[in-house]
């Protein structure tokens, strides 16, 4: 049985003369339990909405998605966040005038994974980060991994990333490529990644390329990244800036 199923699922927004746009068009997806998942494609093509979709950030207005055989499409974020989904953004949000520790042991929950371990993981030091209240001083890699860490504490179903590479640099990105595969070792939890990097897709079980709002394919990593290193790119559906290369802060 799928962990996640999304069924015909379509999302429009109103563009600046109030028309309906279609973000997703008709996208059915499954995910099953203890896999990864990478999700890539063109810039814009409507990755981050698949994913901001299933959390109930951006609701669908067609179609159905069913955890567990559930229908959750009416359920807000919240409600979907208790029943095990949780989603790392772009951009992270800030939490201004929390300390660090306090943050993940609110996302902790019931969860017995540790702490300490999980700042580590993502390449902060606790004796540094735990007391430290967040504000304008930590900058965009800093809250990157905070984020990363809150959600990577918690006992998840399905994980949700989006680009967690972005504002990092080699050595936590190295950190993070760990942690993934740790967690896919030694839990259950499905991860979903919307990413371009070529080390993230090498740990997929499963890779769907997303353009202009559609599932152009399916695919298992070996046969995308032999196209994406051979020197005939003509019949790739991404183009060498899609492939993307790791960068610092």
């Amino acid at each position: 049985m799928n962990l996640l199923e999304m069924k015909n699922v379509g999302v429009d927004i109103k563009d600046d003369v109030n028309n309906n746009k279609e973000i997703l068009k008709d996208v059915s997806l499954e995910f099953e339990a203890g896999k990864i998942y990478v999700i890539t494609g063109p810039n814009g093509g409507g990755k981050s909405t698949l994913a901001k979709c299933i959390m109930g950030i951006m609701p669908q207005n067609t179609g159905k998605i069913y955890l567990d055989g559930e229908d959750i499409s009416d359920l807000s974020i919240v409600e979907r966040s208790k029943k095990g989904i949780g989603y790392a953004f772009q951009t992270p949000a800030k939490f201004k005038g929390l300390k660090v520790g306090n943050l993940l042991k609110l996302a902790k929950g019931d969860s017995e994974n540790s702490i300490e371990q999980t700042l580590r993981n993502v390449g902060l030091n606790p004796e540094e980060y735990l007391n430290r209240s967040i504000d304008n001083s930590f900058s965009g890699g800093e809250l990157k991994r905070i984020e990363l860490a809150s959600i990577l504490i918690q006992d998840l179903k399905l994980a949700l990333f989006d680009e967690p590479e972005a504002g990092i640099d080699l050595w936590s990105f190295k950190l993070l490529i760990k942690t993934f595969k740790r967690l896919n070792r030694f839990t259950d939890t499905c991860i979903v990644i919307i990413s371009h990097q070529e080390r993230i897709m090498e740990m997929a079980n499963e890779i769907v390329v997303i353009d202009k709002g559609e599932v152009a394919q399916k695919t298992v990593k070996n046969k995308l990244l032999s196209i994406l290193n051979s020197n005939d790119l003509d019949n790739c559906e991404l183009t060498c800036c899609e492939r993307g290369e790791l960068c610092g802060e």
